[in-house]
C-alpha cells in the first residue's frame, strides 16, 4: 500500500496536483518497495564521445598516504558535455531554450515509458510515429509528464566505438561513416503535437540518427524546451510502462548539457 500511495502521489504532481495524504517514502529507499536500477554508463577513458569532441580525461593528482600518516586520494576530470551517458539541454539546438542550470526538476523525473524497437531495428532506423501508436496500443496515451525511453539496443555494443558508432574513426572524417538508430523528424513532430512529455531519452549517442546532417529531431524537441538524455544504459532491465526516472545531471551554469547521473525506480 505504501508503495501505491507513492506512485500515486508522483502521477498527481506530475499533473500538478497536491496528494491528499503524503505518500510513505520509506519503502522507495529502504528496498521493500522496489528496486533501482542504474541507467548510467561509468565514464572512463573508453567512454564514447562524439567524434569530433573532447573525450573524457581523468588525471590523479594524489593517492596515498600523506605526510601526516592518513590516505588521501584526489582527481582532475575533463569532458565535452556531450559524452558518454549525458544530458541535452535545449539551448543545446534551440536559441533562447534551456540551459542546463535552467531545466527544471519537473523535467527531469517521471514516469517512464519505454518504447522497445529492438525487433526492427538496424543501423540507420529512424523511429517512427508507427512505434508510438504500438506502444499506445498496448498502454494507451503516453501520459503527460512522462519521461520517453527508446530502446534500440544499441547500447549493448557499450563501449565499443564500431559497435555503437558504426566507425572507428575520429575527428571530422569520422562523421560521415556515423550509423546508429535515432528519432525521425517526424516522430518528432508527432509529439510535440500529440503529446506532452517532460523528456525523451535514448540508447544511442544522439536523438538524430548517426547519418543526419542537420538534427532536425533534436531542433524540434528543443524549441519546446523537451530535454534529452543520450547514451541512456540497461534500458532492457526496463519494462514498458511501470518504473520511474530520476535524471540529475551536472548543473552547469549556462551549459547546454553535461554529464548525467539516471536511475529507475521499478515498484514491486
Amino acid at each position: 500500500m505504501r508503495i501505491r500511495n507513492f506512485i500515486s502521489a508522483l502521477i498527481l504532481l506530475a499533473a500538478g496536483c497536491q496528494p491528499a495524504h503524503p505518500p510513505d517514502f520509506a519503502a522507495v529507499f529502504d528496498g521493500t518497495g522496489g528496486r533501482w536500477v542504474d541507467l548510467t554508463h561509468a565514464f572512463s577513458e573508453e567512454s564514447i564521445f562524439w567524434p569530433t569532441a573532447q573525450g573524457f580525461r581523468h588525471e590523479r593528482v594524489a593517492y596515498g598516504i600523506t605526510e601526516g600518516g592518513w590516505f588521501y586520494a584526489n582527481n582532475n576530470f575533463s569532458l565535452s558535455e556531450h559524452g558518454g551517458t549525458h544530458f541535452d539541454a535545449p539551448i543545446h539546438f534551440a536559441e533562447g531554450g534551456h540551459h542546463a542550470h535552467e531545466v527544471p526538476l519537473e523535467r527531469l523525473l517521471g514516469p517512464a515509458a519505454v518504447v522497445d524497437v529492438r525487433d526492427r531495428v538496424h543501423p540507420d532506423y529512424q523511429v517512427s510515429v508507427e512505434d508510438l501508436q504500438g506502444w499506445e496500443a498496448r498502454h494507451g496515451p503516453i501520459p503527460t509528464g512522462a519521461i520517453l525511453l527508446f530502446q534500440t539496443g544499441w547500447g549493448d555494443g557499450w563501449p565499443d566505438p564500431p559497435l555503437v558508432l558504426g566507425t572507428d574513426l575520429k575527428g571530422a572524417e569520422a562523421v560521415p561513416e556515423l550509423h546508429f538508430p535515432g528519432i525521425h523528424p517526424e516522430t518528432a513532430r508527432w509529439l510535440v503535437e500529440n503529446r506532452d512529455v517532460a523528456a525523451i531519452g535514448i540508447d544511442t549517442p544522439s536523438l538524430d540518427y548517426g547519418q543526419s546532417a542537420t538534427f532536425e529531431s533534436h531542433r524540434i524537441l528543443f524549441a519546446e524546451n523537451i530535454p534529452a538524455f543520450e547514451n541512456v544504459a540497461h534500458l532492457d532491465k526496463l519494462p514498458e510502462w511501470g518504473s520511474f526516472v530520476v535524471a540529475l545531471p551536472m548543473k552547469i551554469q549556462g551549459g547546454s548539457g553535461g554529464p548525467l547521473r539516471i536511475v529507475a525506480f521499478l515498484p514491486h
